[in-house]
């Protein structure tokens, strides 16, 4: 990660600043992370030998609640990207109207390199020795990209050894038995599934007709291409890190899922019972997929795949963003000039954080909900927030992406205000 990336991530704030009033002590503040933490994590391994990983924690704003943010274990975290991350956090909670600032965290690891015993060991690890800087009241993890219930739980553990008490509402995407919440593994496609049905009918998109190409089959991407498929969409492109599969006729997504969860084999098929078919389809890259001539594209992998220089081939007509910060300022540029619609991970995304808000309170009240409720209330979130970023871009003639900061940054520059402002005190 270059350095950048933070600074990618602030031109999208100086673009809706152009569209906003909010005060000059609000601007400055969110300039800036609130707090940033770095820390070595020792992990004695298998092998009997000692190494030391790095790990972060960035909290980049509260003035609307404790901070909240996933952990990520990949070999790229660095502290421009989980600041990055940190700063699109503190967005997407304003957008969705959560009682949250933005965090994020992260271990640079290739986690498939280390045993379950080390990877526990090194999860403990990093509670150690981030245990002072978050809380229930503080700042709540959750699981991000190659983390998941099982490491959320150790976490979880970890740090109610070392507060003597046990304390689920620190951490949330914890597996059910320690506190989770049901429907959170599926959240963040789930919730971008509403969004997308809220605003494809705006277009008189019709389902049947509508094709999709989804990259990254991971936990988010599999789970909306799968709700996209059962909806009728015809999902015709799908990708994980080593490539992808495309049908032109579309794709049966849950014969994939299943195949793939069973085999650890990636390849279009057709399943009836225990007995998989390969259906006939073409082996393509991540980049191929990027260009195919969709009507909707969903970028689910990690951030910055859409750039300026494969912007131009970009076919499909809308873009929604699942992943974190996958399409590049400059990449915004030349896709709005083409007069494709992009539309924010800071909206399309927030479901994961938002079912996350619903375990926290679970947590805290003591009080659990069915799944049929849990998917209930995030889809009146997602489809509320999304009707209101939706009004404000065709009020403003702003696209979607500028107008969710807009709402974001009205939230944020209220929360700000109402402590005090240089016109409250030049006033007295």
């Amino acid at each position: 990660m270059s350095e950048s990336l933070f600074a990618e991530a602030r031109q999208r704030l100086d673009l809706a600043l152009k569209h906003v009033k909010i005060s000059e002590d609000a601007v400055e503040q969110l300039k800036y992370p609130k707090a940033s933490l770095q820390v070595s994590v020792p992990v004695r391994m298998d092998d009997g030998s000692l190494q030391v990983f790095q790990g972060y924690r960035v909290r980049y704003d509260n003035t609307r609640g404790p901070t909240k943010g996933g952990i990520r274990y990949h070999p790229n975290v660095s502290m421009d990207e989980v600041q990055s991350l940190a700063f699109w956090m503190t967005f997407k909670c304003a957008v969705l109207d959560l009682p949250f600032g933005g965090a994020k965290g992260g271990i640079t690891i290739d986690p498939k390199q280390l045993s379950k015993f080390e990877l526990e060991r090194l999860s403990r690890g990093y509670i150690d020795a981030i245990a002072d800087f978050i809380g229930p009241d503080v700042d709540i993890p959750a699981p991000d990209v190659q983390t998941n219930q099982i490491i959320m739980g150790w976490m979880m553990d970890q740090y109610s050894i070392i507060q003597r008490k046990i304390t689920p509402a620190v951490i949330t995407g914890k597996p059910l038995t320690m506190g989770g919440s049901t429907g959170r593994e599926t959240a963040t496609g789930m919730g971008a599934y509403f969004a997308i049905e809220t605003i494809m009918p705006k277009f008189q998109a019709v389902r049947e007709s509508t094709t999709v190409a989804v990259q990254g089959f991971g936990n988010v991407g599999a789970v909306v291409a799968d709700l996209l498929c059962q909806a009728g969409y015809r999902v015709v492109a799908v990708s994980d890190s080593k490539g992808g599969i495309y049908a032109k006729q579309g794709l049966d997504i849950p014969s994939i899922r299943s195949y793939k969860n069973s085999t650890r084999d990636f390849r279009a098929v057709y399943c009836e019972g225990t007995v998989c078919n390969i259906v006939e389809h073409e082996i393509i890259t991540n980049e191929q997929l990027l260009a195919l001539d969709v009507d909707i594209l969903i970028p689910g992998a990690l951030e910055n795949q859409i750039t300026e220089n494969n912007a131009h081939n970009i076919r499909a007509k809308y873009i929604f963003e699942i992943a974190n910060g996958p399409v590049t300022p400059a990449a915004d540029r030349i896709l709005e000039d083409k007069g494709i619609r992009v539309f924010p991970d800071i909206l399309v995304n927030a479901g994961g954080v938002t079912v996350s808000y619903f375990e926290w309170v679970q947590n805290r009240s003591g009080l659990y909900w069915s799944l049929d409720e849990v998917n209930s209330r995030l889809k009146h979130k997602m489809v509320e927030e999304t009707e209101r970023i939706w009004a404000i871009a065709e009020r403003e003639s702003i696209s979607m992406r500028t107008a969710a900061y807009v709402h974001a940054l009205n939230r944020i520059g209220e929360a700000i205000d109402a402590k005090g402002t240089r016109d409250y005190y030049i006033s007295q």
